[in-house]
């Protein structure tokens, strides 16, 4: 009855009978023999007000009809063994079975559930083995679902024997779902090599034979008893990779795995050298964009002239500069036997105070890279000589710097406080807001070629004998073909900033496939 007993067996999930009377409490419902709260529950119902008589009658006649069920359960089991056994000699799918909706297990939708994590939003899903479809049910917003099953669930179903037609197409499908369905195939390897085909990412689910607790693989109808090592060898076989691994229960595994196997590749360790140690805004945005240019693969260890910390652990590639000035001071037998050591060594730099400058010791360590990434024509006029390794890359921080137009018609002058550490953004933002802007420093004004309609620089004079560094002059020289005055504003030629900003992304494309190649990695796809 509607006892406390009742209610404790259905939450334990117990198979429990439940006797209401013809109008019953509100949490039976009316007209139906299950209860939704608690799937093990049978309802018996009075037919009639006080009628218990019949309710017991119904209650005797299916205790009846389940002892006598119970009682021919071994030869049923017997008998459906022999079948199974008959259906497995002739290598055929339990057709059989799966008709049968019973068969269908409820606990298996955790495992659909699982898979679901595993596709991404919007994706279009072949749900090979579809079963009962609890799949779709977990799958994100804005997912397609094209079932496909041994027996059709619903009008959607591709009906597809996988032991006999192999298959099926892809149907645009952009990932592929086969839970459940491994254990059930004859031919492993076609089966896998058929999934490979598909060249999508697939996820699949298998009862490994070592995992969990033994249990009579062959009464469940499966047909196949690998390990795990076996299913991986299967997987390698089939040229697919194991991308994720998670375990749904002591007996099954889930994987997420992609179309090819990558190639296993040593990460080239790059030791970077740059004055980079000081809030320099130039050297700082050199930092990330040397970063854009090495193999994705690389371990990079960036270091520093002040103080000096490179490593003495080994490495493959040297890159000395991330596109700021190499000058007198730098120029050192520390240096020198640094690039002794170093396997491969390129430079991305260009000079600056150059009558301070030792023609020799530069000219010693340009012999010593394999490329040397000049930031200015006059870098190379001045230093390359007939040294075949010298490229002419340009200032290579001007891709940090969109178009744009300043707004602001205040004059912005950019002085040492650049050397603030400010956020990057920010700063570029700031000074490609104005429309006019006058720099001491040399980045903040090649940002604000791309941006302003006048602006005039102020030479850095940094050492004793007060010369100018050269660099500024050199820049317009590259931009524009021709320098100007100091300290006086003129108008910015945008289809030349332009321009020389395409020279310099061509460059730098150049410049990715050539360092891939000193550390032996695949130049990169273009973006």
């Amino acid at each position: 009855m509607d006892t406390a007993v009742a209610h404790l067996a259905g939450a334990l999930g117990k198979p429990v009978w439940l006797l209401t009377p013809f109008a019953p409490d509100w949490r039976w419902l009316l007209e139906r023999a299950d209860s939704p709260w608690y799937p093990t529950m049978r309802l018996f119902r009075q037919r009639a007000p006080r009628d218990w008589g019949g309710v017991v009658g119904d209650v005797r006649a299916e205790l009846a009809r389940l002892c006598a069920d119970r009682a021919a359960a071994p030869q049923r089991a017997a008998r459906e063994a022999e079948r199974r056994r008959s259906v497995v000699a002739r290598r055929e799918t339990d057709r059989a079975r799966w008709s049968d909706e019973r068969q269908l297990d409820p606990a298996w939708e955790r495992r659909a559930a699982l898979a679901a994590d595993h596709v991404a939003a919007g994706s279009k899903v072949l749900d090979l083995g579809c079963g009962a479809m609890t799949l779709e049910r977990h799958l994100p917003f804005g997912c397609t679902y094209l079932p496909v099953d041994l027996v059709a669930r619903d009008e959607r179903t591709r009906v597809c024997d996988f032991n006999r037609d192999g298959l099926p197409s892809a149907d645009g499908a952009t990932v592929v779902v086969a839970l459940g369905v491994l254990e059930y195939v004859y031919d492993v390897g076609a089966f896998l090599a058929g999934i490979r085909a598909f060249g999508l990412p697939v996820v699949l689910s298998y009862c490994c034979a070592d995992l969990g607790p033994q249990v009579d693989r062959a009464a469940l109808g499966w047909v196949n008893h690998l390990t795990r090592r076996g299913l991986a060898e299967a997987l390698a076989a089939a040229d697919l990779h194991v991308r994720a691994e998670s375990r749904i229960d002591e007996m099954q595994v889930l994987l997420r795995l992609a179309p090819r196997a990558p190639r296993a590749e040593r990460s080239p360790r790059v030791v970077v050298l740059t004055f980079n140690n000081v809030g320099n805004f130039g050297d700082r945005l050199g930092y990330h964009l040397v970063n854009e240019i090495l193999p994705a693969h690389a371990t990079v260890t960036h270091a520093h002239f002040r103080p000096w910390d490179v490593p003495d652990e080994p490495f493959d590639l040297l890159v000395l500069g991330a596109g700021n000035s190499l000058f007198a001071p730098l120029l050192t037998d520390r240096l020198g036997a640094l690039l002794a050591r170093a396997p491969a060594a390129v430079g991305v730099f260009g000079t600056q105070y150059r009558a301070e400058l030792d023609a020799r010791r530069l000219g010693g360590i340009l012999d010593r890279l394999a490329a040397w990434y000049a930031r200015s024509e006059e870098d190379l006029l001045l230093y390359a000589g007939a040294r075949g390794n010298a490229v002419h890359l340009g200032d290579w921080l001007v891709s940090a710097f969109p178009m744009a137009r300043g707004r602001d018609e205040r004059v912005l002058n950019v002085g040492d406080e650049i050397w603030q550490d400010l956020p990057l953004d920010r700063t570029i933002q700031r000074i490609q807001a104005h429309r006019q802007v006058r720099s001491a420093r040399l980045h903040p004004l090649l940002g604000a070629l791309a941006s302003a309609e006048r602006v005039a620089y102020v030479e850095q004079r940094e050492t004793p004998t007060r010369a100018p560094s050269g660099k500024f002059r050199s820049m317009l020289i590259d931009v524009f073909g021709r320098t100007y005055p100091e300290d006086e504003f003129f108008a910015v030629d945008r289809d030349a900033v332009a321009r020389y900003k395409r020279q310099v992304q061509s460059a730098m494309g150049g410049m990715r496939a050539a360092l891939a190649s000193l550390v032996g990695a695949p130049p990169a796809s273009p973006r």
